[in-house]
């Protein structure tokens, strides 16, 4: 009784809490595959190629995406950030659910893809825009210009929160993973997410005619 797998697009503009929400669903259902993006950017101190991207040289980036063979793709502060088909094309035919940590321009490419019957989507808001900025300051990560441009761009991407399937409110971490979960759990019961009930109800058909032909 295998099901198709689902795509689950999760966006958020940077520090309303997607990258800590995706690491606990993938903690909650080891099963999830998190799709590895590629990316133009240089690695970060402690990244690996591989497991936080794909790091590749943006000529190389450049030419998969003329061949077809990226799902989708964008620029992002002066770098190029995408995904590869392959892969996710793959976790869909064998039942897995993949996880995209991306923001509205890839999720807008994926639901357009040809792969976007399978996806649901769901946009994280901040409980304020003060909270947002007090939550980039705190990584530590970043210097003040960068939080500031980032600042600037997540109004644009708030802007797109009524494109999505699903919105949740972060203000509580543990009550949205919650919710989160609940939504996949029902999208994964969907009737045309399970393939193999066409069968099964030919099956308990079958048994109705050979009842009636017994009591004939």
């Amino acid at each position: 009784m295998a099901r198709r797998g689902l795509l689950i697009i999760l966006s958020s503009p940077s520090g309303a809490g997607k990258s800590t929400l995706s690491r606990r669903l993938l903690a909650w259902d080891p099963e999830i595959r998190f799709s590895v993006s590629a990316t133009t950017r240089a690695p970060r101190a402690g990244e690996v190629d591989g497991r936080e991207y794909h790091f590749r040289a943006r000529a190389d980036f450049e030419a998969m995406v003329a061949a077809g063979d990226m799902l989708e793709h964008a620029e992002v502060f002066g770098n190029l950030y995408g995904t590869p088909r392959a892969p996710v094309a793959a976790a869909l035919e064998g039942g897995r659910d993949t996880l995209f940590d991306i923001d509205w321009q890839g999720g807008q490419q994926i639901r357009n893809s040809g792969l976007g019957k399978d996806s649901i989507s769901v946009f994280v808001l901040p409980p304020s825009i003060a909270e947002l900025e007090a939550r980039l300051q705190g990584r530590a990560q970043d210097s003040a210009e960068v939080i500031a441009g980032r600042m600037a761009r997540a109004r644009d991407e708030i802007s797109h929160w009524a494109e999505y399937d699903y919105v949740l409110v972060n203000d509580d971490l543990d009550a949205t993973e919650d919710a989160l979960r609940t939504i996949i759990r029902a999208e994964r019961l969907k009737r045309d997410r399970q393939p193999w009930l066409n069968d099964f109800t030919r099956g308990l058909n079958a048994e109705f005619a050979a009842r009636r032909g017994a009591t004939a």
